[in-house]
């Protein structure tokens, strides 16, 4: 049932409420999330990379272990959360003024952070952490893992913000009363 079909004024706007809290969250959360992308893609690697490797590589392991923290992980999974029931909301209500918005938010959200995450950053940093930053070939190395990371996460940066927007304008357009 499409929530404009409620009839009762109270659930309708309770209803609304939620679902506003929930993409302004979504908004937030991949918004975060791609200044966070933007910090490592505009001068984070760069930085890392003008360091002798050793130290580089040992930095960027130091931020891979430091990253899994509670807040860290309260954004980016909860983030996810939110884009999936929103992906799933805007396929309900597919009606709506701002559905498609939101179905793109969601979904450049989990494809573009989500999956590129888990597919290549994550078994790229599990390579890194293998590495001893004093051992015998670290400069090749350390060259492949930044030549390979990076990239990946340029896609993830321009997904989740192109994300924060999607969220962003659905605000604008959605009204389940229409």
């Amino acid at each position: 049932m499409a929530i404009c079909c409620l009839t009762e004024p109270e659930t309708i706007k309770m209803t609304t409420n939620w679902i506003v809290g929930m993409i302004i969250l979504a908004t937030v959360g991949s918004g975060l999330m791609s200044g966070l992308f933007f910090t490592f893609s505009n001068f984070a690697m760069q930085a890392f990379g003008e360091l002798p490797p050793n130290y580089g590589s040992a930095a960027m392991q130091s931020v891979n272990v430091r990253i899994i923290n509670p807040q860290f992980l309260t954004v980016f999974l909860g983030t996810a959360i939110i884009s999936l029931i929103s992906v799933v909301f805007a396929g309900l209500n597919w009606e709506q003024p701002g559905s498609a918005w939101i179905l793109a938010g969601g979904l450049l959200y989990l494809g573009g952070c989500m999956f590129i995450t888990i597919r290549f950053n994550i078994p790229l940093n599990d390579q890194l952490a293998t590495l001893d930053p004093e051992g015998p070939g670290i400069i090749p190395r350390w060259q492949a893992y930044a030549a390979s990371w990076l990239p990946w996460n340029h896609v993830r940066t321009f997904s989740t913000l192109a994300a924060t927007a999607a969220f962003a304008v659905s605000l604008t357009k959605f009204n389940p009363c229409s």
